[in-house]
């Protein structure tokens, strides 16, 4: 038996109904959320249910996985996304693509990218869909961008809406880039302490990258590190 429970509540199938089903609906909720596979047992016996009346005998066993496909946002279109965008698809990310140049996002110029949005970051930041299972990165064309992008997010992030938060945010750029554009933030937009602290930035692990290629590769393992980090504390292996 089979149920499929979506992330907006509906469900598809069924593992039985009653109790048994309803605690795994809400187990299913959970795993969506941090994509850590759970497995539940049950014994469908009074004495170990006698609130619940479970009177079938036997047992069950229940394994719950999500079958989710994460979404990378690329804000800026610019050589170091091209590659990234490359480097995330193959890690098994959906890539999305926003830039405020039309001509800088093409298909011919990122095959891999599922869907392409132009138009003002701030505005591009702001109404783009967010939630659980996206990682953003911003990498726009210089700290400008950035800025606005980092701005809107912000706004989102006030907003406590959990579909306005991604999994993962990280800006491009150095040490003395993120001090002065935070302190930017701060003080002209009265953005979040809190918030900025969140931000990863230099983005991607620190594994002295240089290249185009080598951030990218920084950037999507720090992004797996980000998704698998419940597996690894759970002692699964990290290769």
């Amino acid at each position: 038996m089979r149920l499929l429970v979506r992330e907006d509540g509906t469900f598809v199938g069924t593992v039985g109904g009653g109790c048994l089903e309803a605690e795994v609906y809400a187990t299913a909720k959970l795993v969506l959320q941090d994509e850590k596979p759970r497995t539940l047992h049950f014994r469908l016996t009074e004495f170990e249910s006698p609130e619940n009346g479970l009177l079938c005998g036997g047992e069950v066993t229940v394994f719950i996985e999500a079958l989710t496909t994460p979404t990378l946002l690329v804000f800026g279109g610019g050589h170091i996304s091209k590659v990234l965008a490359h480097v995330a698809s193959l890690a098994g990310y959906r890539v999305e693509i926003a830039e405020d140049r039309e001509d800088f996002a093409s298909q011919a110029r990122f095959p891999e990218a599922t869907r392409l949005h132009v138009g003002p970051m701030h505005d591009l930041a702001r109404d783009l869909p967010l939630g659980p299972h996206c990682y953003v990165v911003v990498v726009t064309r210089g700290h400008k961008g950035d800025g606005e992008v980092l701005a809107a997010l912000a706004a989102r992030a006030a907003s406590g809406a959990a579909r306005d938060q991604p999994r993962y945010l990280g800006m491009i750029g150095s040490k003395v880039k993120r001090v002065v554009l935070f302190k930017k933030l701060r003080e002209d937009q009265g953005v979040d302490e809190a918030w900025l602290a969140s931000v990863r930035s230099p983005v991607g692990l620190a594994i002295g990258a240089r290249s185009h290629e080598e951030i990218a590769i920084a950037i999507v393992a720090e992004m797996i590190q980000v998704r698998r980090a419940g597996l690894l504390a759970g002692g699964g292996s990290p290769a």
